[in-house]
């Protein structure tokens, strides 16, 4: 194939990065070295102050002074984004390996089980945790029924709910890269481990996971980034109250007005997502060469 033909049929994949990725994160760049409006947007001069503000805080007399606040928003966002992800691993790969073991007209009924939430709206889907969580709610009232518990516990409105409507949401992510993996795993390969006497576990940690491992990874790089970014989640379920750096970027371009350091905010996380995929496929090259 000559290579203006290969760029011909390359160029709709370079259009649509070019336009929706590229071109948006050069205008976040850009914006981020510019000063806010008062009544939103940005403006000049152009300054670094959005960066500055993500570790100081200017008192009245227009001193410095070192602030946690933000920090704290990221640490809390990568915990999440961090449990969200080995939750979903843990849940994900045995119903991966679950479904890989069934036959293949079942195979297909549990995949459109584990795809039926992508039917839903997100944010109807997110509410009815609230529905079911907050303390007027079916749990609530389960357990008050069941004579458990005596007055409403608070499921609601912290950090447990919010991990919980994280990895509602994004466990498929991670499901479907483990399977997608797993299903193309030469079973002669597990019967072999099976006549040289291994157990379960063995056969599992030995000969399943080192080759379900590329699905996992791809399956953690795809749910860590969107729970990183994640504003909806922490927004109902959370209250408002327990921010992670999508409600604070939310929170910049919308009440505060603040465009430049929601800008830098979001370049920033964009920069640790994209810095974490060149750890992971350069980790994955060398996998590679090893072999």
């Amino acid at each position: 194939m000559s290579r203006g033909r290969t760029l011909l049929l390359l160029l709709p994949a370079i259009l649509v990065i070019g336009i929706f990725m590229a071109i948006p994160m050069l205008v976040a760049v850009a914006y981020s070295f510019l000063s806010p409006n008062p009544y939103g947007g940005v403006e000049q001069p152009w300054t670094v102050g959005a960066y500055v503000q993500l570790l100081f805080e200017r008192d009245f007399d227009d001193t410095l002074l070192f602030t946690w606040n933000y920090l704290i928003i990221i640490a809390r966002s990568v915990w999440l984004a961090t449990a969200t992800t080995l939750l979903s691993l843990l849940i994900g790969g045995p119903v991966a390996w679950f479904i890989v073991c069934q036959p293949k007209e079942r195979q297909k009924v549990l995949l459109f089980v584990v795809t039926l939430p992508f039917w839903i709206n997100m944010l109807i889907r997110t509410y009815c945790w609230v529905v079911i969580l907050r303390d007027q709610g079916l749990l609530n009232q389960a357990l008050t029924g069941a004579g458990l518990i005596g007055a409403p516990l608070p499921f609601l409105y912290n950090d447990g709910a919010i991990l919980l409507g994280l990895v509602y949401t994004f466990l498929p992510f991670m499901v479907l890269p483990i399977y997608s993996t797993l299903e193309r795993i030469d079973v002669r390969l597990i019967e072999a481990a099976h006549d040289l006497y291994a157990s379960r576990f063995a056969v599992w940690r030995r000969v399943i996971w080192p080759l379900a491992r590329p699905g996992a990874a791809a399956g953690a790089l795809l749910v860590f980034a969107p729970a990183l970014g994640s504003f909806l989640a922490p927004d109902l379920l959370g209250g408002g109250r327990n921010f992670m750096i999508g409600s604070l970027i939310q929170a910049q371009f919308g009440s505060a007005r603040n465009w430049p350091f929601g800008a830098a905010l979001a370049v920033l996380m964009a920069a640790a997502v994209l810095l974490v995929m060149i750890v992971q496929l350069h980790r994955a090259r060398k996998t590679e060469e090893a072999r």
